[in-house]
């Protein structure tokens, strides 16, 4: 009898490393697609060229280098400071973030997928950010703003969107899933929290 209990939590184990390792999938996906994009755009393009459009310029392919963050944030910073905060930092919170990931048991499916998705974008760019810290993360897909000029915010007023890449994509379309999902348990959670509280009321 102790045999098989020892054998059925076994295989439960395998079964549940098993799900929390296969989204690492989407993990290499994310970083081999970046690099790889990144490695063709800056081997075929000139840095601030532009390669190719269509759409009438809505999308186009144009060789950037940002030292910064999002929006060239810190891009002016010292060097020694960009290396600690958009290096030294996020290594650690993917570590911290891959550590709870691993110890967590309450994850959906959607959400370690998701995740993962998150770490391999910011990997991407952190490689960049590695490799060449002088000249930064290489970005190249530029797409078109709807910029309204009577806007109070200079934000709004740009006639392009801020020129990203494929790690980018995949940290804002994972990381907007991974909300949405965190939304919809919270709601659930809430909801029945609503209807036990109202059933105790009710006896």
């Amino acid at each position: 009898m102790e045999k098989q209990e020892t054998k059925e939590t076994f295989l439960k184990k395998i079964k549940q490393n098993k799900e929390k390792l296969l989204p690492f999938i989407l993990c290499a996906v994310a970083i081999i697609s970046d690099q790889v994009t990144k490695a063709i755009v800056a081997a075929n393009v000139a840095v601030g060229e532009t390669s190719w459009s269509c759409f009438n310029g809505f999308f186009a392919i144009t060789h950037r280098r940002n030292p910064g963050v999002a929006f060239s944030l810190g891009a002016t910073w010292p060097l020694w400071m960009r290396k600690f905060i958009f290096i030294v930092i996020p290594i650690l919170v993917i570590a911290y973030v891959i550590k709870l990931y691993m110890k967590s048991e309450e994850l959906t499916k959607l959400q370690r997928w998701s995740i993962c998705g998150v770490i391999g974008g910011g990997i991407g760019n952190l490689i960049d950010r590695t490799l060449w810290p002088h000249e930064g993360v290489i970005d190249f897909i530029d797409v078109q703003w709807f910029g309204w000029t009577e806007s109070p915010f200079s934000f709004f007023r740009m006639d392009r969107f801020a020129t990203f890449n494929v790690g980018d994509s995949f940290v804002v379309v994972c990381g907007a899933i991974l909300i949405v999902t965190f939304l919809v348990m919270y709601a659930k959670q809430s909801k029945e929290a609503k209807k036990e509280k109202a059933a105790k009321k009710n006896k």
